[in-house]
């Protein structure tokens, strides 16, 4: 299938993110409806739920879910951003986030070869636990960056791609991205997904990335969090 073709069918691309970010974290998922829904166990503890484009009576329904605690946390992909700030804004949900895009890559564009470290004083390990390919950039002692894969079929999903703030700017995002890739292609990938911060985006556009839609997240309280890092 095309990159094109792919896009076009953003719900099947939410499923199989969701699968490959739980996956990355070690979260439960489940059904809500039809749509998906993993357990935040290692920081908000609750349920958070996503969805592309929902109907107003799905949104409804959603939003009452995730009232019904504090913690919930209801995910909208969309390119119809004002449509579902308004729906949240009627249903007693807050814009905690509004600046993440979910990207896209196909993998042929991407090396398959490790790369090299932009400097001798770093050391990079990968590692792989439980599925998931990990790759690490030590200066001595200390972690200068970081990020996770997880591949779902065919697709590869990015995770946690930091790079601590004092070893910023010598290009070790582009390092994490390229080693795992790397890695990811110990399997048949054929594309990459991943959700991106508004300093990510420009790093993955850099790298041969494309938009996919934009990211709403929505809660009862008015504090949100970086679903791609946190």
């Amino acid at each position: 299938m095309s990159l094109e073709a792919m896009v076009e069918d953003t719900t099947h691309l939410l499923e199989i993110w969701v699968t490959g970010w739980a996956g990355c974290r070690g979260y439960e998922t489940r059904r809500e409806g039809r749509f998906p829904a993993a357990l935040r166990a290692d920081t908000t503890h609750e349920w958070e739920f996503f969805a592309h484009d929902p109907s107003d009576a799905e949104f409804a329904a959603l939003a009452a879910t995730t009232l019904e605690v504090p913690a919930r946390i209801l995910t909208v992909l969309t390119n119809d951003a004002a449509r579902y700030t308004f729906l949240a804004q009627q249903h007693g949900l807050n814009v905690t986030s509004a600046s993440q895009t979910m990207m896209i890559v196909d993998m042929d564009t991407q090396d398959s070869e490790d790369p090299w470290l932009p400097d001798d004083d770093l050391r990079w390990v990968p590692s792989r636990s439980d599925g998931v390919h990990h790759a690490v950039v030590y200066a001595g002692d200390e972690v200068a960056a970081s990020g996770r894969v997880f591949v779902v079929g065919h697709t590869a999903i990015f995770d946690k791609i930091v790079t601590e703030p004092g070893y910023k700017r010598r290009g070790l995002g582009s390092f994490i991205m390229r080693a795992l890739a790397a890695q990811a292609f110990e399997h048949d990938v054929q594309t990459g997904l991943l959700l991106a911060s508004l300093d990510g985006q420009k790093l993955y556009s850099h790298l041969g990335w494309t938009a996919v839609c934009h990211v709403l997240m929505l809660s009862a309280s008015d504090e949100g969090s970086d679903l791609s890092v946190g």
